[in-house]
């Protein structure tokens, strides 16, 4: 069977609007590109984004900063232990005049939602927002509502704490497309943001409209992605379930789970995007090698013998891009040309 045709080439200008989309994030939030660039990333993708960084490094002015460059509704909920999931999705009050019910939607719909420290909410919470990420849509009293279109969630999560935090379910977790982490800035970047700080706050005007982004992420989903590239990105989730089959053997006893079927989807998923911001209309063995650690980093369950040795996630997903053998450079070409 011959492989599908080649999408037509991308145009510059498109190509130049969703770049001074990560350029207008640039100019409010200093030394946060990688962060920047998964946002766009999980926007093109459909995706949803989980950030874990300490406080005070700017999670709450990427998403508000991100919703103004693109002129769509902002919604925040600060994540606490007595949250219920009505105060997420809405639910239905009793009108004593009228004896009737009405419904009121909850701060789910809004086309932006930062989940701020959503580790700090009960289960059913996080499961309750969990869902509205799957499904797109709220049951209330028997009656179905969609959310706004697109649709994204940015979580946060505070590693440095554990007192009075619910920690996402693993199976949870896997509903994010991509898991970033951030650190502090570097002294230069943050003395630029402590200089800003003195002036008036930076404005950001729309510079992409909701229908362009829908109309860019229909345009990812016709960028390339040939079998070999799909082979590789199951590759390098296989080889997180089956260590020995790659001469892994030394990390096999680290990872408890490995990587779901959600992986290499995300993967490829992502790798369209990112391929779309670079200029291409193909995805390169770069594109999966480069977003490996964002996309499957937290689907990695590891066991008590790596938390006792302090090995991380990232350490063992290096050793697995060192071990899976890489398609050859020109399996676009010979793809193409079948």
């Amino acid at each position: 069977m011959s492989a599908a045709p080649a999408p037509a080439p991308l145009s510059s200008t498109d190509i130049g609007a969703v770049r001074r989309l990560e350029d207008a994030i640039a100019t409010v939030i200093r030394g946060k590109s990688e962060a920047i660039r998964a946002a766009v990333v999980a926007l093109l993708a459909r995706g949803h984004l989980l950030i874990e960084d300490i406080p005070g490094v700017g999670k709450t002015t990427l998403a508000r900063t991100l919703a103004a460059a693109l002129g769509g509704t902002f919604r925040r909920i600060q994540f606490t232990p007595d949250l219920v999931p009505a105060d997420l999705v809405g639910t239905r009050i009793y009108k004593p005049d009228s004896g009737s019910f009405d419904i009121e939607l909850g701060p789910v719909f809004g086309n932006f939602l930062l989940a701020d420290e959503i580790n700090r909410a009960p289960a059913k919470v996080q499961s309750a927002l969990l869902e509205v990420m799957q499904e797109q849509q709220v049951t209330i009293g028997g009656e179905t509502f969609r959310v706004p279109h697109p649709f994204l969630v940015l979580a946060t999560q505070n590693p440095i704490e554990a007192e009075g935090t619910y920690p996402l379910p693993e199976a949870q977790v896997d509903r994010f497309l991509m898991k970033v982490l951030v650190d502090y800035p570097s002294t230069g970047e943050e003395a630029a943001v402590v200089g800003r700080s003195l002036d008036e706050p930076a404005v950001v005007r729309e510079c992409l409209s909701l229908d362009d982004l829908e109309r860019f992420a229909r345009t990812t989903q016709s960028v390339l992605v040939d079998r070999e590239v799909i082979g590789y990105a199951v590759a390098l989730a296989d080889a997180t379930r089956a260590p020995s089959r790659y001469g892994l053997e030394k990390i096999a006893g680290y990872i408890e789970y490995g990587a779901s079927p959600r992986g290499p989807i995300g993967l490829v998923q992502a790798g369209r995007a990112l391929a779309l911001l670079r200029g291409r209309g193909h995805v390169t063995v770069g594109d999966i090698r480069d977003l490996a650690g964002d996309v499957l980093r937290h689907r990695l369950v590891l066991s008590y013998d790596a938390l006792a040795d302090g090995v991380t996630a990232d350490e063992l997903l290096d050793q697995v891009l060192a071990a899976v053998t890489e398609p050859p450079a020109d399996h676009v070409q010979r793809t193409v040309a079948a």
